[in-house]
């Protein structure tokens, strides 16, 4: 058999050798796909998650009743008027006259409605030193933020003219319109930022300019493709705004990585000598079915989120599962194509100060040949101290404290606004953010009804759960009532939770459940945060089970050894565990925090776990699989299991290097976003790719399978009868005799 007749099996073979065959008609097809998706998905335009479906619970029931009633609550902003020291009192003739300034002022802009003055509505604190200017915007609610700075030039002039006087203005539109200004830009420049980042490391690791284009070029078409179908999907599954924004990073992330894999190995084959059609039918053969195999089980992952009941969690898995199958597919169908036409021009534009590495040389990594000697002649210590240092990282863990993170908490002092709400939550406890109660009956006017409504208003109070002003809002025509009841704790989550129950559980069922046909769920920020988590805990076991079964399940499958899947399993596991405790040191408890230009804010905001545990246990399983696979292949060429595991681990680690700094680096762009929540998401994100690339893939996977041995090699026979997804993957199953035991048997692994 020459060197470029070779027949190799397995769907990557097939498809890399069916493109480098067909290379224009592929390059031609993927173009095409791109085009039609991304046509298509604009014609048929986005649905975006509706406010009734983010959540189950009272918060749906609330949302669907407003929805239903054609109800557009407009954004509400308040004016904070508050004595500076201990001087002047709402009682006083320059306070009432900066009041009535202050209504005019807002008046006199025209975009405001429903102003209500302090000394009608009783919304002046205990002290007497503060009161609140109430109103809404008039438009829609989602784009008030474009319309309010007429209204916030308004304030600021009564406040230059009264110097006594604290006069802020905040609400639902003033804070849009704030963060807008504030990191509305630092989005995109975070996400614009990471393509020339993953572009200048990939040509550091390749040297030449097309080598380094080739995987970035391939990652935006399968970007730009997602984004259609995401059009398109998006009229049976709502999709949202931060589905794109997990997308693109998912779909950068493997896009790059898995080109990276494939680019890596062709080049490796042919500085071994190969002629160019054996190289790259070498790496569709081995590179291209890592790929698929890391590809179905990123996929799997993804999938989880779909398990969680939650509309933004769906739309982010959707998104996220369909990025990497396009990627995947791309990786093991265009790429041999591209590769096929350029030839030797994929080393053009090579970089002059970068020197080439020399044909079958160079490929070893220095650092790991050494780390793996020690690794290996003492495996047992090795495991020792890195599954206990993994644990130590991880203990801080047990601790978690979840929580919707409050404004203070999210950003800090860094904006004025947050210090005006924290002045607002001092004065009126909850006065910011009240609880919002949406009362449907069949006759909102009805006697027992407006009863009812009294009843409720004044029993909030004696409770305790709140100290008032409780206001009632009527919407005659649609039988609704909105009844607004700021929460005594305030921006305190567990306080303010506490008040919430005993509005939920005692006051609502002792005054409107009395009443026949009335519903009255009870919605607002504080009850958002309670049903997330509610929802969210309930997830947590269905998604945990079904992405670690079905990760064991083609793990067996694909390397048909009961020892390769368990430990995957764990050593992923054990990954998720120390990025946890990372991030509880760091942002829980503001351990280093500084470092990463955080602080500790005493809680991880809520949705963050259960997305970092599927998405890193998709993206651990990229070098999980690639390493494991040149191990196999090794092992099946005939080295003994400890030589295959050194082999797999150091040939290897020049690509898993580049590949992990790609994504700690594009990762890391997020974690110096100003907001807490993507401070966090960046940070675990990075160290878990960080931990998963060093301490993992290169000491405890050689040291715990350098202990096991062949063992790592067992199935049991009640098993034989599993599917085969394993193919003659070797250099050798393509170019010559596949490698034989002692008894002359085929090797078997």
């Amino acid at each position: 058999m020459g060197n470029g007749d070779i027949r190799v099996r397995g769907l990557a073979a097939r498809a890399g050798g069916w493109s480098a065959r067909h290379r224009w008609a592929a390059v031609g097809i993927w173009v095409l796909f791109v085009v039609l998706a991304m046509g298509l998905g604009s014609a048929a335009g986005r649905v975006d998650v509706k406010d009734s479906d983010q959540l189950k619970g009272e918060t749906h029931t609330a949302a669907r009743i407003i929805e239903d009633a054609g109800i557009d609550e407009p954004a509400g902003e308040t004016v904070l008027i508050q004595a500076r020291g201990a001087g002047l009192k709402a009682t006083d003739a320059e306070f009432r006259d900066a009041v009535g300034a202050v209504v005019r002022a807002v008046e006199g802009t025209g975009r405001v409605t429903e102003v209500t003055s302090p000394y009608d509505t009783k919304t002046i604190s205990k002290d007497g030193r503060s009161a609140l200017v109430q109103f809404d915007m008039r438009g829609e609610s989602d784009t008030a933020g474009e319309r309010v700075e007429p209204v916030l030039k308004a304030v600021e002039g009564v406040q230059r003219d009264h110097e006594a006087l604290r006069i802020e203005e905040i609400g639902g539109a003033s804070m849009m319109k704030t963060f807008d200004d504030a990191f509305g830009d630092d989005f995109k420049k975070a996400e614009y930022s990471a393509v020339p980042v993953a572009l200048g490391i990939l040509l550091i690791a390749f040297g030449a300019l097309v080598a380094a284009l080739l995987p970035v070029l391939l990652a935006i078409t399968a970007i730009m493709a997602t984004m259609g179908l995401m059009g398109l999907v998006s009229h049976v599954m709502p999709m949202g705004e931060t589905a794109n924004s997990v997308m693109l990073l998912v779909g950068l992330a493997v896009g790059v990585d898995y080109c990276l894999f494939y680019l890596r190995r062709e080049r490796e084959e042919r500085e071994a000598g190969r002629d160019a059609q054996t190289a790259l039918r070498i790496a569709a053969a081995t590179s291209g079915r890592a790929i698929v195999v890391s590809g179905v089980t990123v996929c799997v992952a993804m999938a989880g989120m779909l398990f969680t009941g939650l509309a933004e969690f769906e739309a982010m898995g959707l998104a996220s599962l369909m990025v990497v199958a396009v990627a995947m597919v791309g990786s093991v169908t265009v790429l041999p194509a591209l590769l096929s036409l350029l030839g030797e021009r994929v080393e053009k534009g090579r970089l002059p100060f970068l020197r080439r590495r020399k044909r079958g040389g160079g490929q070893d990594s220095r650092f790991w040949t050494a780390v793996l000697r020690r690794v290996l002649a003492k495996p047992v210590i090795a495991v020792v101290v890195a599954a206990g240092a993994l644990l130590a990282i991880a203990a801080p863990a047990l601790g978690m404290k979840t929580q919707q993170l409050t404004l203070d908490q999210e950003f800090g002092d860094s904006l004025p606004i947050v210090q005006t709400y924290n002045r607002l939550n001092d004065a009126f406890p909850g006065g910011s953010e009240p609880a919002e109660v949406v009362v449907r009956a069949d006759d909102i006017n009805a006697p027992e009804v407006k009863s009812a409504l009294a009843d409720f208003r004044d029993r909030a109070i004696s409770s305790g759960a709140s100290r008032g002003p409780v206001e009632i809002k009527l919407h005659d025509a649609q039988n609704v009532a909105f009844v607004y009841v700021p929460l005594v704790g305030g921006s305190d989550q567990d306080k303010a939770g506490a008040s919430l129950d005993t509005l939920r559980d005692e006051v609502r069922p002792a005054t409107l459940g009395k009443v026949d046909g009335v519903e009255a769920p009870i919605t607002g920020q504080v009850a958002g945060s309670k049903d997330f988590n509610d929802q969210l805990a309930g997830a947590v076991v269905p998604v945990f089970a079904f992405v670690v079964v079905f990760a064991f399940a083609l793990m067996l499958l694909s390397f048909r050894s009961l020892t390769i899947a368990v430990t995957s399993i764990v050593l992923n596991l054990l990954s998720v565990g120390a990025a946890y405790g990372i991030l509880v040191a760091v942002f829980q408890h503001g351990w280093g925090a500084s470092l990463v230009g955080a602080e500790g804010v005493g809680a991880i905001i809520t949705w963050l776990p259960l997305f970092l545990f599927v998405i890193l246990f998709g993206l651990s399983m990229d070098y999980h699989v690639f390493v494991v696979s040149r191990i196999r292949e090794a092992r099946l060429r005939g080295l003994a299991t400890k030589d295959a595991i050194r082999h797999g681990v150091v040939t290897t680690a020049g690509v898993v290097t580049s590949a992990a700094v790609i994504m700690v680096a594009v990762f890391a762009i997020f974690g110096t976003l100003s907001m807490q929540s993507m401070k966090q998401m960046g940070v675990g994100l990075a160290a878990a790719v960080l931990i998963d690339a060093t301490i993992i893939r290169g000491v405890l996977l050689p040291a715990v399978m350098a202990l096991l041995g062949e063992r790592n090699w067992y199935l049991p026979k009640w098993l034989h009868r599993l599917p085969d997804l394993t193919h003659d993957e070797t250099p050798q199953a393509v170019t010559g005799p596949a490698a034989r035991d002692d008894q002359g048997e085929p090797l078997k692994v």
